[in-house]
């Protein structure tokens, strides 16, 4: 796990877009986040794009999850949402861009076929995750198993809660049910990309990093994985007891290793 400290969350952006457009213009498949945490990195990612410095034309990619129970046009799906926040934006072919299907008679034999899916387009080369205060990653919310594949989970009151931001504050339009890529099919992934900022992540940043793998917390699994660029502002490492050696180490790391 290499731990790269910078101060603030612009810098994490545009690290963390430096990592994904290496992906990119290999033509690689993309594992894509929603939400708050990655959007400065893809909007950094769009405005390497419009100045004719990156292509995505070969891309493929795949979300780590869905709201089970919206209709596929409705704008909190998560469909809709990296449509709105990347790859709209982009040069990637629409039909390349899939997300499990939240709207399927049987959401878990569709969870099921999403999981088939990414393994015949052959797994996800590089991963984007956000961590949840609680640890959580995608929707696998705390006591997960870590070896879980994509499949329904109920969520959390308290992400429910936190999520109601985005139904204009009201609990009762959060659906409970989602469909998530599971711990195991996100460590399968080939490399992944932890960003985190803010002091509220910090708690659970410890724990990612220096506490226990636990299925308390979800992503305390990635210590398990063996290629893991982790991206921190400041505020986020408040609470890790090796920012000295984290920061020496990536100082010093040789240039030809890349990310």
């Amino acid at each position: 796990m290499e731990i790269i400290i910078v101060d603030n969350s612009d810098q994490v952006s545009t690290t963390a877009a430096d990592v994904i457009a290496a992906h990119a213009e290999l033509g690689h498949t993309l594992g894509l986040a929603t939400g708050s945490t990655p959007e400065g990195t893809y909007r950094e990612l769009i405005h390497r794009y419009r100045h004719g410095d990156l292509s995505f034309n070969r891309c493929t990619a795949f979300l780590l999850d869905e709201y089970v129970g919206l209709p596929k046009d409705h704008e909190q799906t998560y469909y809709c949402t990296i449509r709105r926040q990347l790859t709209s934006h982009i040069d990637i072919a629409d039909e390349r861009v899939h997300s499990p299907d939240g709207t399927a008679a049987h959401p878990g034999e569709a969870a099921e076929e999403y999981e088939r899916l990414i393994a015949r387009s052959g797994g996800i080369d590089v991963q984007i995750l956000g961590i949840g205060t609680d640890g959580h990653i995608g929707f696998n919310e705390p006591t997960s198993s870590l070896a879980s594949r994509t499949r329904i989970k109920t969520l959390h009151p308290d992400t429910v809660r936190d999520n109601a931001r985005f139904f204009e504050g009201d609990e009762s339009r959060v659906p409970h049910q989602v469909i998530t890529q599971g711990i195991g099919t996100i460590l399968d992934s080939r490399h992944l990309v932890m960003i985190a900022t803010g002091e509220s992540k910090a708690h659970a940043v410890r724990a990612m990093v220096e506490g226990p793998v636990s299925a308390m917390c979800p992503a305390s699994a990635l210590q398990l994985h063996q290629h893991v660029t982790v991206i921190l502002d400041r505020a986020a490492v408040a609470e890790l007891s090796n920012v000295d050696y984290y920061t020496y180490a990536f100082s010093h790391k040789p240039q030809w290793q890349g990310f």
